[in-house]
């Protein structure tokens, strides 16, 4: 399979995934708006998220896959499959007395994440209430991580990549037709996350039937398999997931500041993590089986092209999104969000955040592509010292940048300590002759930076002036908006293909 079409494949279900995603946050911003009850979801909804990123999309697929590929690749069908049935089994069983302590301590849960709700009951109340409902998402996206890890070992790329539409279904499905019949109506949207992890891990069973991998409960704590992925998914709940730790820690300090904080940075947040999950993610997701497959091997020539590979098309594509995204701050939140109960001050106050957040697009999608180099080795213990001292890092700038950024500086710690965690995994990857660059750096950096310097210009100048947007109508936003991103593209990518870039450079088998 070429890699290039894998990631074409991956980053087309993703866009999907995050149209219908935005579709679900500007109902959202029109129907409920950004207050106490937004507040109150957003913190609930993080919890499990958050979880969901630390121990499934994050350390659980970062430590279950080079195994999984190391069982294909080399020991054979029956104790792969043996391997999953351990594996599936005692991840339910862990799940669901997890999921079931959560909702029991659901009050402390929400008071330690965001003590600053205590002070209001009613807030606090309901974000207890909430919580209860979407907790037992952890449980269902975690086996879904299970499935998608073995699906993508198979290079089932697109059934995994479009599963996550099906929550952005739910939402958009419980936002028009059970809102009104539950009070209040947020409860709606908590009901939505469970129904959509119900409905994203029936979705991907008959997939695992095809496979003959659809896992049978077998308890077995003796698996050596199974040992081993315990062992690096410990340490790498800090190594693939601390921008998600600082999220968290930011909650609690948004907490604290003006109502609506919350709201503003979980809207900015979402508009990053378009480019983030149409990149990074799907990088991520096409580099790790290849990398392993090369590790296996002992292939390093190979395992250091793939790596500079990806990271040439992080390049390539995250840096005009970061400038994209700072440029059309107001034009993006004012098209998707300015509606209904969202407000002309929550478009500038979520501006801020966007802005701050953009400075830190690249290493996010740097961090995905790097810290992958790291796991298909089954080395752990060098990300956990990196993402220790970059959770240290950003909490000082934390601390810095509220007294007189407020909320967005909260955001520019997150971006900062991303820049941080990728230029360190970077340094290491370098200093120990893991990775080294290919050719033609020099001049292919000089080639992106004309190119954006071009497309910056385009955008600013058919954007126009910020203000206009907040007078016109949601149609005609939404119009100048896709002519604005389209002459911004066509500027860009029509310089790189002068310069000489072209998109056939960039094709690679996978492993």
């Amino acid at each position: 399979m070429n890699l290039l079409q894998a990631l074409a494949t991956v980053s087309s279900m993703t866009l999907i995934s995050r149209i219908l995603g935005f579709v679900r946050d500007t109902l959202i911003a029109r129907i409920f708006g950004a207050g106490l009850f937004t507040d109150a979801f957003f913190v609930a909804f993080r919890i499990p998220n958050l979880l969901r990123r630390l121990f499934a999309e994050g350390a659980f697929s970062q430590a279950f896959v080079p195994i999984l590929a190391e069982y294909k690749n080399r020991r054979g069908g029956d104790a792969t499959k043996l391997l999953v049935d351990h594996v599936a089994s005692l991840l339910t069983l862990s799940l669901f007395a997890v999921t079931l302590l959560g909702v029991i301590i659901a009050p402390l849960i929400v008071y330690v994440s965001a003590p600053g709700f205590s002070a209001t009951p009613a807030k606090f109340d309901i974000t207890v209430e909430l919580l209860r409902i979407t907790f037992p998402y952890i449980l269902f996206i975690s086996l879904v991580s299970l499935a998608g890890g073995i699906l993508n070992t198979w290079s089932r790329f697109s059934v995994p990549a479009f599963t996550p539409t099906l929550l952005n279904l739910s939402f958009i499905g419980c936002a028009f037709w059970l809102a009104p019949y539950v009070n209040p109506p947020i409860k709606a949207l908590a009901w939505a996350v469970f129904i959509g992890g119900v409905l994203q891990l029936a979705f991907q069973v008959p997939h695992l039937v095809r496979l003959k991998m659809l896992p049978r409960f077998t308890l077995n704590f003796g698996d050596d398999g199974v040992w081993r992925i315990l062992k690096l998914m410990g340490p790498a709940v800090f190594g693939v997931s601390i921008s998600q730790l600082s999220l968290l820690i930011n909650t609690i300090f948004a907490s604290f500041l003006v109502t609506g904080s919350v709201s503003w940075l979980y809207y900015a947040d979402r508009l990053m993590e378009f480019p983030a999950g149409m990149l990074g993610v799907a990088l991520g997701t096409v580099l790790l089986p290849s990398l392993s497959k090369h590790y296996v091997d002992q292939s390093r020539e190979e395992y250091a092209k793939l790596l500079d590979w990806g990271l040439r098309l992080t390049l390539l594509l995250a840096l005009p999104a970061a400038v994209a995204l700072a440029v059309l701050a107001v034009p993006l939140i004012a098209t998707l969000f300015f509606y209904g109960a969202f407000n002309t001050n929550d478009v500038w106050m979520t501006r801020q955040a966007l802005v701050a957040y953009s400075v830190g697009l690249l290493g996010m999608i740097f961090v995905k592509v790097l810290a992958p180099g790291f796991y298909a080795t089954q080395n752990i213990k060098t990300p956990v010292k990196i993402a220790i001292v970059t959770l240290v890092a950003t909490q000082i700038m934390n601390l810095i940048f509220i007294w007189q950024l407020k909320h967005a500086g909260l955001a520019l710690a997150i971006a900062l300590g991303a820049c941080l965690n990728a230029g360190l995994l970077y340094t290491y990857l370098r200093r120990h002759d893991i990775y080294l660059p290919q050719p033609g750096w020099g001049i292919f950096v000089f080639k992106i930076g004309v190119a954006i310097c071009l497309m910056a210009a385009a955008l600013w100048i058919t954007s126009g002036a910020d203000h206009a947007w907040l007078v016109a109508s949601g149609f005609s936003r939404a119009a100048k908006l896709i002519w604005v991103v389209a002459v911004g593209a066509i500027c860009y990518f029509a310089a790189l293909w002068l310069l000489g870039l072209r998109l056939q450079d960039f094709a690679k088998r996978a492993a």
